[in-house]
């Protein structure tokens, strides 16, 4: 198989299985053959022989029985625990998500999402509150970033979320988000009854607004806003030499 051919000594797949593995983000087919190829005396190797590899390994840790594999998330190559084993799993995910993002970033977060690319005036228009202070909290957790101005007045900041918000997420594009048919078939579960009308307010609101072309057909802001998390911070978004200052 390709996996266990040669390369300076070591099996083709163990190499790709200890980039991924030491990688801080997931690779690329692209960037996995380039690395490989840039050591000395490495024979010429492609993108489709990387992904063939993978595939083999994946293959093998399937027959085993492993408990992770090799998954596309984020664009690349990561490796991740099987879907089977989601129910020994729980326990962390749910102390993870306590200390990730508030609910009040998480809101914002899916506004981003679904409307990138995005000015702050927009964000806080459809959430009704000044959001400067979660925006620079998602910028600081490199969940957004900044994807260049509006062409109008005020040249307003957009923003759009990144690769780490992908991998956060545990998905590999913003196509395999929650279309709004999907959305409204979760919120049908009696558990989610509380959560409904929120949801369906908020999927309105996300709806491309028609006739708005600049910041101008935003009202004004009442000066309300976000609390800061954790207290941490007096909440005053100011404005400072950052993406969201309140003058664009």
């Amino acid at each position: 198989m390709l996996k266990d051919t040669e390369i300076n000594g070591q099996r083709f797949g163990a190499i790709i299985e200890a980039i991924i593995f030491a990688a801080e983000k997931p690779l690329t087919a692209d960037e996995i053959a380039r690395i490989i190829t840039g050591t000395e005396l490495a024979p010429p190797i492609g993108e489709d022989e990387v992904a063939d590899v993978i595939n083999e390994i994946n293959s093998e840790l399937e027959e085993q029985g492993r408990a992770f594999t090799i998954q596309v998330k984020g664009g690349g190559y990561t490796f991740a625990t099987q879907p089977k084993f989601h129910t020994w799993l729980e326990h962390f995910q749910h102390q993870n998500a306590k200390r990730k993002i508030s609910p009040s970033a998480v809101e914002t977060l899916a506004i981003i999402a679904y409307r990138q690319p995005i000015t702050k005036p927009e964000i806080d228009h459809i959430r009704g509150v000044d959001s400067g202070y979660i925006v620079r909290q998602l910028l600081e957790k490199q969940l957004i970033e900044v994807a260049g101005r509006y062409e109008g007045p005020g040249r307003a900041l957009l923003y759009r979320t990144t690769t780490i918000f992908l991998q956060h997420f545990g998905i590999n594009s913003i196509d395999e988000l929650p279309k709004p048919r999907e959305i409204e078939e979760i919120l049908k579960d009696d558990d989610m009854a509380e959560h409904r009308q929120l949801m369906l307010e908020l999927k309105s609101e996300l709806r491309p607004p028609e006739n708005e072309t600049d910041e101008s057909a935003f009202p004004e802001e009442d000066g309300s806003q976000d609390p800061p998390e954790n207290g941490s911070e007096n909440g005053d978004s100011g404005d400072q030499e950052n993406p969201d200052a309140k003058d664009e």
